[in-house]
């Protein structure tokens, strides 16, 4: 059978008085930024709560925040918590990849759908989600992240996404353009686009992104690392179907100019509408992006829509 990307099951929204868990999936967490998040989600009416080990540190890799078997515990209990309504990341960095398989599936699929945001390294958790638990997640600002403690837009949109997900259905900023002309009609997946290569070949990971929207942001990257991870997802025949594809934030990736003409040059040729600069990802402002939902990619207007709220 041809693998097509598909909707997913979408959590439901939150409400004030909600109680939310953070975790730390990848790196190590600076407490003072951690704090201050947790002030930003009380103003909310959110009640956060946090794991074990979100400020642990690992005693011989300072990249992670604390062992692997720690990470993943915390993210298992927090999933598995009825009282939970959500799962929000910290930060980002490295590590996902080290604690996902630790993870018991099994008991993650057998309790009840809830929200799940982060992005950066987190990607590889979202890819989990959706192929092993059949879940739509948020691609969305963490806990202690810099732009969301700093940038008033970018709070605002996560917390509309969380409790007015009507509101937000149509996601795009000013510095939209087309790369590619067209409009698409598919399903919303992505990320980091270096953590979506460095999932080819792996256990459970989604065949190809054939039927998807895909939202890719990067950064770190210079140009021809990008293009060395563009050329590996279409060599390995992942973007094959893909149907339309939206480019958020590449910071510290080189001049833009550059990274413009790498994608030009890797996705031109597949003649799917590319609209860039949509504003996800690690710059500012940073819009949540919801993934696993049916959208629209008008490269005319320079706009994502989504064809039902992020949440139910």
């Amino acid at each position: 059978m041809t693998y097509c990307v598909s909707p997913l099951t979408r959590p439901r929204r939150l409400v004030p008085g909600d109680r939310v868990a953070i975790v730390a999936p990848s790196g190590p967490v600076p407490e003072d930024r951690l704090l201050a998040g947790l002030d930003l989600l009380r103003g909310w009416g959110l009640d956060p709560v946090v794991a074990p080990h979100v400020l642990a540190r690992h005693p011989r890799f300072p990249y992670l925040a604390g062992d692997d078997a720690d990470r993943a515990r915390d993210l298992l209990a927090a999933w598995c918590d009825p009282g939970t309504a959500a799962v929000i990341c910290a930060r980002g960095g490295y590590g996902a990849q080290r604690m996902v398989d630790l993870l018991d599936w099994d008991a993650m699929r057998a309790a009840p759908p809830k929200v799940f945001v982060g992005y950066s390294d987190i990607t590889a958790l979202h890819e989990a989600f959706a192929t092993r638990l059949g879940l739509a997640t948020l691609h969305g600002q963490m806990a202690a992240a810099a732009v969301f403690l700093d940038d008033k837009d970018s709070q605002e949109h996560l917390r509309a996404t969380l409790f007015e997900p009507e509101t937000v259905r149509t996601l795009g900023l000013p510095t939209a353009r087309a790369l590619v002309p067209g409009r698409a009609t598919g399903v919303t997946l992505g990320g980091c686009v270096s953590l979506l290569a460095a999932d080819l070949g792996i256990p459970h990971a989604r065949p190809s992104a054939a039927g998807g929207l895909l939202m890719i942001e990067d950064t770190g990257e210079e140009p021809y690392r990008l293009d060395r991870i563009l050329t590996q997802l279409l060599r390995a025949g992942w973007l094959d179907g893909v149907v339309g594809i939206g480019l958020g934030s590449w910071q510290g990736c080189g001049p833009y100019e550059a990274v413009r003409d790498v994608f030009l040059d890797r996705l031109g040729p597949l003649g799917v509408p590319v609209v860039e600069e949509l504003g996800f990802g690690h710059g500012t402002p940073a819009l949540t992006v919801p993934f696993g939902v049916p959208a629209v990619l008008d490269a005319a207007s320079t706009t994502l829509t989504l064809e039902v709220p992020a949440l139910v």
